[in-house]
């Protein structure tokens, strides 16, 4: 059975700690990940890091980590991206997902439509792209903590393209984001937080989280998704049996980060244009993290995949196998990721009332 790879892209300034993240992630989730990791001016600097905290077994790296210090990967996308992506895409049957780390001089959205190129993107979907801010820099009111660091990495890239200036770059990598992590939040106070989370906000995407981490500590569903087929009945399950007992959901508790998680399951049928355009207002106005599922439409064989991460949808036709959830007719399968788990009988009504017509 064919399975898109999700691709989860990871960007943010030099020092922003998404190095620390990547290993949090690599240590903390059970999913099968292959890693392209794209620095320069400190050769195998990253590599190095990410072996040493068991990422896969040393047989496996070739195929499963790959770095890029040729540049700045928004500017060497046809020489190093594609290729590198089909080496990994090589072994996609023995992988859950592909995390790309870019330099921190980048542009995002080159890559992303790179992602979108007929050679792969029947393979792979963004999965999401997320992007680091410093913290401790933002509330001293700078960008970075060493902007010397910035003009090394751009005096080290002979194939950098762009001169962006550097606010303009940030402005670029947030507004590209699906998901804003502001690292170092645990030496920056309530008050300071809060001034950078407003300020955040005028420069992303309606819709777009903005989360404060710790020493890159988040739930890797948050930013991986909830890719593996066994994960993902074993969370319906767990779900189902809170809601059976009291109808409340399963928290995943972080710090100050109360994320919940809720099924919705409904034998109905719905329409795909209706569900593309109502879910991204509805994840806005029930502050929706993350959401999977499939919905299986009246009259079609296989279901609707249904990916969103803060405001960027991705709907696909594609197989399922044979132990998954199904309808006698058309329905909708979905385990949603949110901050405010008491809207959640609310976006179930919301969602229901989308119904074209009640299956028997």
């Amino acid at each position: 059975m064919h399975k898109r790879i999700p691709v989860t892209v990871v960007t943010g300034f030099l020092g922003s700690g998404k190095t620390t993240l990547l290993r949090h992630l690599i240590v903390n989730t059970k999913q099968r990940l292959g890693l392209m990791v794209n620095e320069f001016g400190t050769v195998g600097l990253d590599g190095d890091l990410i072996r040493s905290c068991g990422f896969c077994k040393d047989e496996d790296f070739e195929g499963r980590l790959i770095e890029l210090n040729n540049g700045c990967l928004c500017c060497t996308v046809q020489d190093d991206f594609l290729p590198s992506i089909e080496k990994i895409l090589n072994r996609s049957e023995s992988l859950d997902g592909i995390i790309i780390e870019t330099s921190g001089l980048a542009l995002p959205r080159p890559l992303v439509q790179a992602l979108d190129w007929p050679e792969i993107r029947a393979k792979v979907f963004l999965n999401g792209v997320v992007t680091l801010v410093d913290g401790e820099a933002l509330s001293a009111g700078c960008l970075v903590d060493d902007l010397s660091l910035i003009d090394q990495q751009r005096q080290a890239d002979p194939s950098l393209e762009h001169e962006t200036p550097l606010e303009e770059l940030f402005t670029n990598q947030l507004n590209s984001a699906d998901l804003v992590l502001i690292s170092r939040a645990d030496i920056v106070s309530s008050i300071q937080l809060d001034k950078i989370s407003t300020n955040l906000v005028e420069k992303v995407r309606v819709g777009t989280p903005i989360l404060s981490i710790r020493n890159g500590e988040i739930d890797p569903v948050l930013l991986l998704g909830i890719n593996s087929e066994n994960k993902y009945e074993t969370q319906e399950e767990s779900i189902l049996e809170n809601e059976h007992e009291h109808e409340h959901e399963h928290e995943h508790e972080h710090e100050h980060l109360k994320v919940s998680s809720s099924l919705v399951r409904m034998e109905m049928s719905f329409d795909k244009f209706q569900l593309e355009k109502a879910l991204p207002e509805l994840a806005i106005k029930h502050q929706v993290l993350r959401l999977k599922g499939r919905c299986w439409l009246p009259g079609k064989s296989i279901p609707l995949q249904i990916q969103m991460v803060g405001p960027r949808l991705n709907i696909w036709f594609e197989a399922v196998p044979d132990s998954a959830w199904r309808p006698q007719h058309s329905g909708l399968d979905l385990v949603v990721l949110s901050l405010n788990e008491d809207s959640f009988d609310s976006l179930r009504a919301e969602i229901k009332n989308l119904a074209v017509l009640k299956d028997n």
